[in-house]
């Protein structure tokens, strides 16, 4: 029962070949966000985009056609729809290039850190106290322009200057759900606030690929793996303390790295309202 063969076909072919080349930017994305080379920065990725699917567009409403194209006497009303969801798609990518956030597709472009202008453009800290003058040694900005730390020694230094708990955050440069996590949880204003405010935010990269220096490189006790790299390092962390290899893992800890949530010590990719709960119920576990 199926029609036979013929343009149609072809219009498939074409339509999914828009699709691997707007995925095959996504995985060059992650190699370059995991290598940190800066080269499919989000504005460039978010370009690319718009031009691939701003294509698509234009090739379902007959207006570009390929070699094996049968000639287009007119457009099918499934052709229309599609071309129109496609067009829609690439007018909601255009505001990315100046700062939006996206959160339809939060997860595939690189997050807003990891662009030419983090803050947009235009754009700048809410506060003097989050501008980069203002950081605490070996801190930066990230997602919503919280201070984090990428160093686990660094962040339990400071934390234990200001006396806050902190907040571990196993995360990854090319992890899907942490930046759905990043992008529509964190951006919550009750998460936001207490993760500006009331916590100490250490991110732990598990896919850094950062070379260790040799005097720190090792077999892990845990595993058995060699630990060469800055991801090896927090990834085995992970692994001999809290038995899991789960991205995104959140704990929250007192000074001495005691997990403060007694009942569920650690957790990953849940709602707002569960993660704001679980948050609350470890910080009134912290003693000053």
């Amino acid at each position: 029962s199926l029609p036979k063969s013929g343009g149609w076909l072809n219009t498939v072919k074409v339509v999914l070949g828009f699709l691997e080349l707007a995925l095959a930017f996504k995985f060059l994305s992650n190699a370059d966000l995991v290598l940190q080379l800066h080269l499919l920065e989000r504005e460039v990725f978010i370009a690319i985009w718009i031009a691939i699917f701003g294509a698509l567009s234009l090739y379902l409403f007959g207006k570009i056609t390929l070699p094996h194209d049968s000639p287009v006497g007119h457009i099918s009303v499934g052709r229309l729809y599609m071309g129109l969801l496609s067009l829609i798609f690439t007018f909601y990518l255009i505001p990315g290039l100046w700062g939006a956030p996206l959160k339809f597709i939060s997860a595939f472009p690189p997050p807003m850190e990891y662009s030419e202008s983090p803050l947009g453009i235009g754009g700048s800290p809410v506060n003097s106290s989050s501008s980069v003058s203002a950081l605490p040694d070996g801190a930066k900005l990230g997602p919503h322009q919280i201070v984090v730390f990428d160093d686990y020694d660094k962040g339990l230094a400071y934390a234990k200057t200001i006396n806050k708990p902190i907040m571990l955050d196993f995360t990854g440069h090319a992890c899907v759900n942490c930046r759905k996590m990043e992008n529509n949880v964190w951006s919550d204003e009750r998460i936001l606030t207490i993760l500006k405010n009331q916590v100490v935010l250490i991110s732990l990269y598990v896919d850094d690929k950062r070379e260790l220096p040799k005097s720190e490189q090792l077999i892990s006790k845990a595993t058995g793996a060699s630990i060469e790299t800055i991801g090896d390092k927090w990834t085995d962390f992970m692994i001999s303390t809290y038995k899991t290899n789960t991205q995104p893992l959140y704990v929250l800890t007192d000074l001495e790295g005691t997990s403060l949530n007694l009942k569920q010590p650690t957790i990953s990719f849940v709602g707002i309202d569960e993660y704001e709960s679980w948050l609350k119920e470890g910080l009134s576990n912290f003693k000053n």
